[in-house]
């Protein structure tokens, strides 16, 4: 079956209001201001936290086991190899979130550090696309992340950059870089855009850091249009 080519997948996961969640705000700006540029075909929002993706189950791991054993099998041909109802229920949640993955040019994730590391509700959609074979192209055995452009837009309460006393608490960037990476995504297609010190604007002991925290999110603002106003590059899949 056919799919729809998506040239700008945008997922956010903040379990936040869009008025006061900082990564939904720049993950708004940077989808308007792709449109503006780019035009709104082949655009998709989904909202992890508002249309939560279920965590996978026993008949998905049942299912992923079968197909390492029969080895590369391709998306759209795993429905064939489902074996119980509740594996074809399973197949049926996932197919879709990893057609939209495969077949997206850039990738938008909006992804609050909520804990040092990223929401329950982006894990469950990665445990659900990362499926044996999901991203491998069929006829080269290669990655069809390969030449896909990931944006994570990360906001975080405290400061957690190079230098700062909590700089080792930060599990996730390196998390999301070495899952993209491990996946095919190439380094220099793999962008991260950080506000900082996000709390200090509601925690008052935190107050002599707003000036920071302003101009961390600014920094963002800039580098998020500066992202999405890039001529994208087609992919051929």
């Amino acid at each position: 079956m056919a799919h729809e080519r998506l040239r700008l997948l945008h997922l956010d996961s903040s379990a936040g209001p869009a008025d006061e969640s900082l990564t939904r705000r720049l993950t708004a700006l940077f989808a308007e201001t792709w449109r503006t540029h780019h035009g709104a075909d082949g655009y998709r929002h989904r909202d992890l936290a508002a249309d939560p993706v279920p965590p996978v189950g026993p008949a998905h791991v049942a299912l992923g086991r079968r197909l390492e054993r029969v080895g590369v099998v391709p998306p759209e041909a795993v429905g064939r190899l489902t074996g119980t109802a509740e594996e074809r229920r399973e197949w049926d949640l996932t197919l879709p979130l990893v057609r939209d993955l495969r077949s997206a040019d850039t990738v938008l994730l909006g992804v609050p550090m909520y804990n040092f590391s990223v929401p329950a509700a982006l894990k469950a959609w990665i445990d659900r696309v990362t499926f044996p074979g999901a991203f491998l192209d069929a006829e080269t055995g290669g990655s069809v992340l390969r030449d896909t452009r990931v944006v994570v837009v990360m906001a975080r309460g405290g400061a957690y950059g190079p230098g700062t006393p909590r700089e080792g608490f930060d599990f996730q960037r390196p998390y999301l870089r070495a899952y993209f990476t491990e996946y095919g995504v190439a380094e220099e297609n793999l962008h991260f855009v950080q506000a900082e010190m996000a709390l200090a604007g509601i925690v008052p002991a935190l107050a002599r850091f707003r000036e920071s925290a302003e101009a961390s999110f600014a920094a963002a603002r800039d580098r998020v249009i500066e992202l999405a106003g890039r001529a994208p590059v087609p992919l051929y899949r």
